[in-house]
C-alpha cells in the first residue's frame, strides 16, 4: 500500500487549499448573512453560485466522479485527501465543487445504471450544478437500518409505475432547486428480501408528491434540509425505472459504499478544522495564570486528538485503496469499519474543541456546534454504528467457527 499523493493529486490539493483560504473561509460569514436575509434556512445564497463559478474556473469541479467522461477521473484513493479538505467547511465547500451529498451518490447511480435518456435528462444538469436531487429510502414507520423492511410500493400499471409511500430524512428535498428523487420501494412483495425492491426516478413536481415538513438536525435547519415526503398514487413512465426490477437493494449497496467513504473523508476534514481551532484557542487564552496550552489536561486533549485523527485517516486511506483494487464488495468490512471510526473520531475531537472554547464553542461565533451536529448524525446516517459493528463481528467470528455437526 502506497498512500503518497500522486503529482496530479498534489497539484489539485494545492489548488483546493488555495481556493479554501482565498474564497471559501471568507465566504462563510457572507453565506450566513445571505441566508438570514433571505428569511429561509433553505434558501440558495448567491455566494454559492459565485463559489461554483470560481471552482469551475480553477478546475475543481466534480472531483468525486471517477468516470473521466463526466468528471475528474480520480480513484477513491486520489479523491480522499481532496474530500477531506472540503470537510473543513462542510456547509459550503462540497457544494461549491459540486461534490455534495446526496447528489454525488445519485450521480454515481445514474452514471453506472442510468439509460442514455435518463442521463441526458437528469445526470447532465446534476453534473452542471444546475439542479439538486434527493434519495428516498428511509421510512418513518419501519426500522430503516434494515433496508429489507421498506414498505413503500412501486406497482406496474401498463406503461407507467404507480408509487405510494412515505419517506423521511430525504436530504436536500427542502431546496426549491431539488428536482429529482431517486425512490426505493417494493415491486414484488413475494420475492426474497433482497430482490423485492426497485429504484425509480421521480420528479419532485409530479402530481401526488407532497413535502410534508422539514426535519431539523439537533435544531439546525440549513442547506437543502431534510424532509418528510408523502407519495400518493404518483404516476411516472415505466422508462423511469433505474436498473431492473428487483435490483433496488443491490443498487442501494452500490450507492452507499462510495457515499459512506465520502462522508468519512469529510468527517476527517471537520476533525482537522476543529483541531486547528482548539490549538489556536489553547495558545491564545489564559486561565489560572497560564495559557490553556500549558494546562496538562488541554495538552492531553490535543495529543489524543492528533493520534485519533491519524489512525482514522490511515484506515480511510486503506479502505479507499481496497475499493480501488478489489472493489466495493471486497472492501465492505473496511467500509463498515471507517463508517464507525471516522464519525466517532470527529465527534470526539470536535467535543474537545468545544470544551477548550468554553461557552464560545456552543454558539454561532465558531463552526464547532454545527460541525458536532453533522458528525453526530453520521453515526446514524447510511447505517448506524451498531449495524456496521455487527457486520464486522460476524466476519471476525466466522474465522473461529467450529464444526457443530457432531
Amino acid at each position: 500500500m502506497d498512500f503518497a499523493f500522486s503529482p496530479k493529486v498534489e497539484e489539485l490539493r494545492g489548488r483546493l487549499l488555495d481556493f479554501m483560504d482565498s474564497h471559501v473561509y471568507p465566504a462563510e460569514q457572507v453565506y450566513a448573512e445571505q441566508v438570514a436575509a433571505a428569511g429561509s434556512p433553505y434558501s440558495h445564497p448567491p455566494i454559492i453560485e459565485e463559489l461554483k463559478a470560481e471552482a469551475r474556473n480553477r478546475g475543481l469541479w466534480n472531483l468525486f466522479q471517477p468516470n473521466e467522461k463526466w468528471g475528474a477521473g480520480l480513484t477513491n484513493l486520489e479523491y480522499a485527501p481532496l474530500a477531506e479538505v472540503t470537510g473543513r467547511s462542510p456547509a459550503i465547500a462540497p457544494e461549491a465543487l459540486n461534490c455534495s451529498a446526496p447528489d454525488t451518490g445519485n450521480m454515481e447511480l445514474l452514471t453506472e445504471f442510468g439509460t442514455p435518456v435518463q442521463q441526458d435528462e437528469w445526470l447532465v444538469p446534476l453534473l452542471a450544478g444546475e439542479i439538486r436531487s434527493c434519495f428516498g429510502m428511509t421510512e418513518p414507520d419501519v426500522a430503516s437500518s434494515d433496508a429489507t423492511n421498506i414498505r413503500s410500493r412501486i406497482e406496474r400499471d401498463g406503461n407507467h409505475y404507480v408509487i405510494n409511500g412515505r419517506k423521511w430524512w430525504t436530504t436536500g428535498a427542502m431546496s426549491d432547486r431539488c428536482k429529482l428523487c431517486i425512490f426505493m420501494g417494493v415491486t414484488d412483495a413475494d420475492a426474497d428480501p433482497y430482490h423485492r425492491q426497485s429504484m425509480i426516478l421521480v420528479p419532485l413536481d409530479a402530481p401526488g408528491v407532497t413535502v410534508l415538513r422539514p426535519l431539523s438536525v439537533f435544531g439546525y435547519e440549513e442547506g437543502g434540509g431534510d424532509a418528510e415526503i408523502l407519495f400518493e398514487n404518483v404516476r411516472v413512465p415505466a422508462t423511469n425505472l433505474l436498473g431492473e426490477e428487483g435490483s433496488g437493494f443491490a443498487l442501494a449497496q452500490a450507492r452507499l459504499g462510495p457515499g459512506r467513504i465520502h462522508h468519512c473523508m469529510r468527517a476527517l476534514g471537520m476533525a482537522e478544522r476543529a483541531f486547528d481551532l482548539m490549538c489556536q484557542r489553547a495558545q491564545s487564552r489564559k486561565a489560572f495564570g497560564k495559557r490553556l496550552a500549558e494546562q496538562g489536561v488541554v495538552g492531553d486533549m490535543i495529543a489524543e486528538s492528533r493520534i485519533e485523527i491519524e489512525q482514522a485517516r490511515l484506515l480511510v486511506l486503506k479502505t479507499a485503496w481496497l475499493m480501488d483494487t478489489v472493489g466495493n464488495k471486497g472492501a465492505r468490512i473496511e467500509i463498515s469499519a471507517i463508517k464507525v471510526a471516522a464519525p466517532r473520531v470527529a465527534c470526539q475531537v470536535i467535543d474537545r474543541a468545544i470544551q477548550v472554547h468554553g461557552g464560545a464553542g456552543v454558539c454561532q461565533d465558531f463552526p464547532l456546534a454545527r460541525m458536532f451536529s453533522a458528525a453526530r448524525t453520521l453515526r446514524i446516517a447510511d447505517g448506524p454504528d451498531e449495524v456496521h459493528k455487527m457486520a464486522i463481528a460476524r466476519r471476525e467470528l466466522r474465522r473461529f467457527e467450529v464444526d457443530r455437526s457432531n
